[in-house]
């Protein structure tokens, strides 16, 4: 089969001034990497295969995310302001590329303004010494007397018994955990734009966060972490990453609408109307949502769904609407052909 070559967009540059080394420049395997410019801003692609990301197996993914991201940084490290795109977006052709800068050029020159000057700082923290952490957890005043009624049992245990101190340890350990992470965002948050929480991937991680700074405060702020690593007498791990571009909070995202999922949506909020506003589109949405709650019908059947089946309807078509104002429309079109041109959905998956 005929591989099938399309435009791979990585991200999104101001090209007015253009930095020169971000005209052109060649990574591993020779890859090229080149702007498509659309009136000030442009988007830094590679020619490359069209696949589907979504059906790779995780290795291949992994590594496929370590170019994407190794690039975007390139890009920002030659001095551009760049905003990512999510792993995997692809146009057809040239003209593809521009159409997306079209339909989204209002979102992304907002977009650019928030993000000038700004860097993300990963930070990971990580009890030092899990184990003596457990320990301490295991002397709480309500675990050890739990444990020491069940030692005086001399039928021991029931499993029963000790699936509860199992939850009683990690509730405890929780509680713990959730006292360092706000007193550490509590810290840092003088020294931030912002902050988004990302998950925790074991009970050893303390906080997994990524923060949204000034680059001028990025001395202050490593100052700070270092404060908190003496503060917390070495008992915890400290990890930055960065400087990186602002992935957790303005990444791009293209979706392509589909007139039949939009029609599904606008039935679902009963908007009847060939027009609506985002304004009528939140009013439904509130009508729709109270009747359907699941907490307001705890006998309906099938309640949950309509709830989740409303939400979703939602959400299409706030997206659509945001799209249709990009374009300069105070009102979205449900007519199928007014619908098709502005089928490309450009969004912040944030």
């Amino acid at each position: 089969m005929t591989e099938k070559i399309g435009k791979y967009i990585y991200g999104i540059v101001n090209s007015t001034p253009h930095p020169a080394p971000m005209k052109k420049f060649s990574v591993e395997n020779g890859w090229r990497v080149y702007t498509i410019p659309y009136q000030d801003i442009s988007a830094v692609v590679s020619d490359s295969e069209i696949v589907a990301y979504t059906h790779m197996p995780k290795d291949a993914l992994a590594r496929l995310l370590v170019k994407h991201q190794k690039i975007i940084e390139r890009i920002m490290s030659s001095g551009c302001t760049v905003i990512p795109m999510r792993l995997g977006t692809f146009a057809a052709d040239e003209t593809g590329v521009k159409n997306i800068l079209d339909k989204g050029y209002k979102l992304i020159k907002r977009i650019g303004d928030r993000i000038r000057d700004k860097i993300e700082i990963e930070l990971v923290v990580t009890w030092s010494d899990f184990n003596s952490v457990l320990k301490e957890v295991g002397e709480d005043e309500e675990i050890r007397e739990f444990k020491e009624k069940l030692l005086a049992n001399p039928k021991g245990a029931t499993v029963d018994e000790q699936m509860k101190i199992g939850v009683m340890v990690k509730k405890a350990l929780d509680k713990k955990r959730e006292k360092c992470a706000l007193e550490i965002q509590t810290y840092l948050r003088g020294y931030c734009e912002d902050f988004k929480l990302h998950e925790l991937m074991d009970d050893k991680m303390i906080i997994n966060t990524g923060f949204l700074i000034n680059k001028r405060k990025q001395e202050d702020f490593e100052r700070k972490i270092e404060e908190l690593n003496i503060g917390f007498n070495e008992r915890l791990n400290f990890r930055c990453v960065g400087p990186l571009p602002p992935y957790s909070f303005y990444t791009l995202e293209i979706k392509k609408a589909q007139f039949e999922e939009i029609d599904w949506a606008r039935k679902k909020l009963g908007l009847l109307n060939n027009f609506t506003s985002e304004d009528e589109v939140k009013e439904a949405y509130r009508t729709r949502a109270l009747s359907s709650h699941p907490d307001r019908n705890l006998d309906t059947p099938g309640v949950e769904k309509e709830f989740d089946d409303v939400t979703r309807a939602y959400k299409l078509l706030v997206d659509y609407c945001q799209v249709c104002e990009q374009a300069g429309q105070k009102r979205c079109s449900f007519e199928e052909e007014e619908f098709k041109k502005n089928a490309i959905l450009v969004t912040i998956r944030g």
